[in-house]
């Protein structure tokens, strides 16, 4: 594929790690002389998302294309299938990139093929990233989304896994889908590795993430009241819907004067608000925190969920069981006592991070992956024409 290529991204909901991948993936695609394009969900309206998405859209030669995407699978989703189709005919596209659950749904069923002309079309790819996977595990929506991953597999040309772990997820779910796959790793800018500035009075630990269960902010409340005052304070960075019950058990608690939340904000700059990133995860699949912390060398607490051992091998950094307070506290407080072991093994991590996680490599390893796609594709499609007695169709 030594063409320029016609790249379209698709996700829901333009927050959190999946945002930062495409953006990035987008950012350097268009870059190297490719035209990308990024279609994403409206309803997102505070204004850290709508100046995300302006930032990106001046960067993007196809343009940046918002319409309503429902959260929950429903007759609703129809309307974004039939946009995306329409986006890519119109735009000739050759490669269309579907990001979480929905963002594959609509890429996959937008990219859709005319069943009479077999290799026409773009190449649909699927990066599932951790919410779809959160999903086929959840009892009770799991089969509906386990279905539909099963069907959908049938129009796939590629899959991206971000981990080791997501693959094998992903394997143990729709074991046997015969899809070309590939695991990359999320990557970090040269931006990323600038160290971080403190703020006068930084609180001892810090969260940075969305507000909701999963992410183990009720473990991290705890946990600081369970190791009493001497651990000082928490700023919790972020918003989400659950917001409001870690408020609650806050006050609950009364933790309210060491406990700071200070709503949504870039992670660069929440890092100087707290010495050591606490990231309680209860399932993740390679979390974009960590990994930014890595890269800006700040000491890491996290739990041994997902890609999270991927990141850290090698480094020294000890995991904790997702959900164990007080294995949680106990690392917590061994940090405060050690500040010289944390800040020595996060020295480490970020030399390791330079290695193994930049943009440069993600990018080189996912144009790749689409051109040996087209080759598998063609392949494919020569020995389909041929059994079928050269009456069927092919477009490279």
């Amino acid at each position: 594929m030594s063409n320029p290529l016609r790249i379209l991204h698709i996700l829901r909901a333009p927050v959190g790690g999946l945002f930062r991948h495409v953006r990035d993936l987008a950012t350097e695609q268009a870059r190297r002389g490719h035209a990308v394009g990024v279609m994403v969900d409206s309803s997102a309206r505070d204004g850290l998302t709508r100046d995300r998405l302006e930032a990106l859209g001046r960067l993007l030669p196809l343009g940046l294309h918002a319409l309503p995407m429902g959260r929950m699978p429903g007759l609703s989703d129809a309307g974004p299938a039939f946009a995306a189709r329409r986006l890519v005919a119109s735009l000739a596209i050759d490669v269309v990139h579907g990001h979480g659950a929905k963002g594959g749904l609509y890429a996959r069923l937008g990219g859709t093929r005319p069943a009479n002309r077999i290799g026409a079309g773009p190449l649909r790819f699927y990066t599932p990233h951790g919410g779809s996977l959160h999903l086929i595990d959840n009892r009770l929506t799991g089969p509906i989304y386990l279905a539909a991953e099963r069907a959908l597999a049938r129009l796939t040309d590629g899959l991206i896994f971000e981990s080791g772990f997501a693959q094998k997820a992903y394997e143990r779910a729709i074991p046997g889908h015969g899809v070309p796959q590939r695991v990359i790793y999320n990557g970090l800018t040269p931006a990323d590795f600038e160290p971080r500035t403190l703020a006068d009075a930084p609180a001892p630990f810090l969260f940075v993430g969305e507000l909701r269960l999963l992410k183990g902010v009720d473990v991290l409340i705890e946990a600081l009241a369970r190791i009493g005052p001497d651990a000082g304070r928490a700023v919790i960075v972020g918003d989400g819907p659950d917001a409001a019950a870690f408020k609650a058990l806050t006050h609950r608690l009364g933790l309210g004067t060491r406990i700071t939340f200070t709503g949504a904000m870039a992670a660069r700059q929440a890092f100087g608000l707290g010495r050591v990133l606490v990231m309680p995860s209860r399932a993740e699949s390679l979390p974009y925190i960590a990994l930014e912390a890595a890269a800006a060398g700040i000491p890491l607490i996290a739990t041994q969920v997902g890609g999270v051992p991927e990141i850290v091998a090698g480094s020294g950094v000890r995991l904790v069981q997702p959900g164990d307070v007080d294995a949680l506290a106990c690392a917590m407080a061994a940090t405060l006592d050690t500040p010289e072991t944390a800040h020595k093994q996060a020295e480490g991590l970020r030399g390791l991070a330079q290695k193994r996680f930049t943009v440069s490599q993600m990018c080189d390893d996912v144009l790749t992956f689409y051109a040996d796609a087209r080759v598998h594709e063609a392949a494919r499609c020569t020995a389909l024409a041929q059994e079928g007695g050269g009456r069927v169709s092919y477009l490279p």
